[in-house]
């Protein structure tokens, strides 16, 4: 068994651009950018290379975090659960896509604060040399060269995997079963796939969103001939071990922008007046505090927020916040197997709304799944994997595959629900292909 990392060097640097300091990285062995916005949401961004333990490989439904919970990897580690190892419960065995579960240790890592404007230097090891290093490790990183140029859309071709109709139909279906009472709301996805060209990258398609569409989750990660890059602005769950806190913020109802700014404005007004997305809402805002509860203290789960507007570059969204405090044993690995996958992207119930999904969907891989770090306290900050596309390299040529999903309940409208799947996934597509039509 491999130590665990318990020592901790740390010390502060000027400001430097985090997407600058990844793009020099980019090619290293576990390349790691989780790229915040700098919003209210996203103080600080994390930059590393070079994990020095690795675990990749399936789970078992009733523990799928069990790798998590060996010492080596209860702090300074980042891990991605595929959307289809919390839902085989519900779906059973199918031909998965990805990996289950992917976690790697990093013992340097650079954290910047954008509210402070600092870099700090992070190292650690199984003693205070040994942190020492890594730090002075990490502190090598640093650059100060320009942001690297926004290069050409790098793939070939965004192409659908099935017809509009079929998502039509999808829905259609899903509503048929709401009105016979088998559920109350699932979310359906469409899926879209090509390759990247000659001397094409994932991590092109991170700087492309990182220009005028960065979020407050954003990232790239890169693991062998694997690769995920992210433009997700959902929280799945936020976790202070040291206080027992913890914070989720359910999406539910989008409405697409307008460039003309009235327009616009009315837009936003009428998705926060809208019973439907309220109600929407209001279901997975229902099924967090019921998820969390499995995991808080009793009576400390409660609605902070409810129907908050969040305005992104390409969409609209209504946003609600869930707190509560975990008891005192509960660790991030007890809260993931408590909550996952994320109540907004499943439905509800969620067990039920599982299985009408893969009635509908092939397998999801990462994408709906969660991205998440373990902090040095053993703390959690974990997104959902929307507005994300997982990147393989073949023969040479890296495929990517994107999904878009929309909640649908009794009064979804399958014409409204396509176009609201093709408004979630403008940002990726365009930085995918550019400014071209699905």
């Amino acid at each position: 068994m491999t130590a665990p990392l318990r020592a901790l060097h740390a010390r502060d640097l000027p400001w430097c651009d985090p997407l600058v300091v990844a793009a020099g990285l980019r090619d290293r062995d576990g390349a790691l950018a989780l790229l915040s916005d700098g919003g209210p949401l996203g103080r600080w961004s994390w930059v590393a290379c070079d994990p020095d333990r690795i675990h990749i490989g399936p789970v078992e439904p009733a523990r799928p975090f069990a790798a998590l919970r060996r010492p080596e990897f209860a702090t300074a580690t980042v891990g991605l659960v595929s959307y289809d190892a919390g839902a085989r419960p519900a779906t059973g065995a199918r031909t998965e896509v990805w990996p289950d579960l992917m976690l790697a240790r990093y013992p340097a890592m650079l954290g910047f604060d954008h509210q402070a404007r600092r870099v700090r230097v992070i190292g650690r090891g199984v003693d205070a040399a040994a942190a020492g290093a890594a730090a002075d490790v990490a502190a090598g990183w640093l650059q100060t060269t320009p942001r690297p140029p926004v290069p050409d859309p790098p793939a070939l071709a965004f192409t659908p995997e099935a017809p509009d109709q079929a998502y039509r139909a999808a829905v259609a279906d899903v509503v048929a079963r709401i009105a016979a009472g088998e559920l109350f709301q699932a979310n359906i996805a469409r899926g879209w796939c090509g390759t990247l060209g000659p001397g094409g990258e994932p991590f092109d398609v991170m700087l492309r969103l990182a220009g005028t569409r960065a979020a407050a989750y954003g990232a790239y990660w890169r693991l062998g001939s694997r690769a995920l890059v992210s433009n997700s602005p959902e929280l799945f769950l936020a976790f202070k071990a040291r206080t027992g806190r913890v914070e989720t913020r359910p999406i539910k109802g989008t409405r697409a922008r307008d460039a003309e700014p009235v327009r616009d404005a009315a837009l936003a007004r009428d998705l926060k007046a809208s019973a439907k997305d309220r109600a929407e809402n209001l279901m997975i805002v229902d099924l967090m505090r019921n998820d969390l509860s499995r995991a808080a203290r009793p009576g400390t789960v409660r609605v902070e927020r409810l129907f908050e507007i969040e305005t992104l570059p390409t969409v609209h969204h209504l946003v609600s916040t869930v707190t509560g405090v975990v008891r005192q044993e509960v660790s991030a690995a007890d809260l993931l197997e408590a909550t996952f996958p994320p109540g907004s992207i499943t439905g509800a119930p969620k067990h039920q709304a599982m299985k009408v999904i893969a009635a509908h969907e092939p397998p999801r891989g990462p994408w709906c799944g969660s991205l998440f770090l373990i902090d040095d306290e053993g703390g959690l900050t974990a997104s959902v994997l929307i507005r994300t596309a997982s990147f393989e390299r073949d023969a040479g040529v890296w495929r990517y595959r994107t999904l878009a999903g929309a909640g649908i309940v009794a009064d979804s409208e399958p014409e409204a629900e396509l176009q609201e799947t093709t408004a979630k996934i403008r940002a990726l597509r365009e930085a995918l292909i550019g400014d071209q039509g699905v």
